[in-house]
């Protein structure tokens, strides 16, 4: 079985709560090729594309993480949308989203944690269909 190291997901799986761009969209440093000095821009693997970042609240009360860093390539920065009148943030929804497990090492216990790509942001929409539930197993019966 050949799986993709980068798994395609949708957003609503990643945040069933929505998603709120809380800071501006900013280029990815190559921290091997960048300096004290000089920061270099990551570019993709695959595309070759420049790499942005948008940094997003997850506001699902469950989120482990309430903040995670979503990834684009693309050769221009993405645009985000404008927040409502009164809003602080403006809500996005990402389209081609992927997922990339990996072993997060940086705090006491080792832990498994997610990377998150994504191919365009957009202004979110309201929701008119119910979020899916995770598969849950059927009780066995005595």
């Amino acid at each position: 079985m050949a799986l993709s190291r980068h798994i395609p997901i949708s957003n609503d799986l990643v945040f069933p709560g929505g998603a709120y761009a809380v800071g501006p969209v900013e280029p990815v440093v190559d921290f091997e090729a960048s300096t004290r000095e000089q920061k270099v821009q990551a570019h993709d693997r695959d595309s070759g594309l420049p790499l942005w970042a948008i940094s997003v609240f997850d506001a699902d009360p469950e989120a482990r993480t309430k903040v995670v860093r979503v990834k684009i390539a693309s050769r221009t920065p993405p645009v985000l949308p404008q927040a409502p009148a009164g809003a602080p943030f403006p809500a996005v929804s990402f389209e081609g989203l992927t997922a990339t497990g990996y072993v997060d090492s940086s705090g006491s216990r080792p832990r498994q944690a997610w990377s998150f790509r994504a191919t365009a942001v957009r202004p979110a929409t309201p929701k008119t269909t119910q979020v899916p539930q995770p598969l849950r197993r059927p009780e066995s019966g005595g």
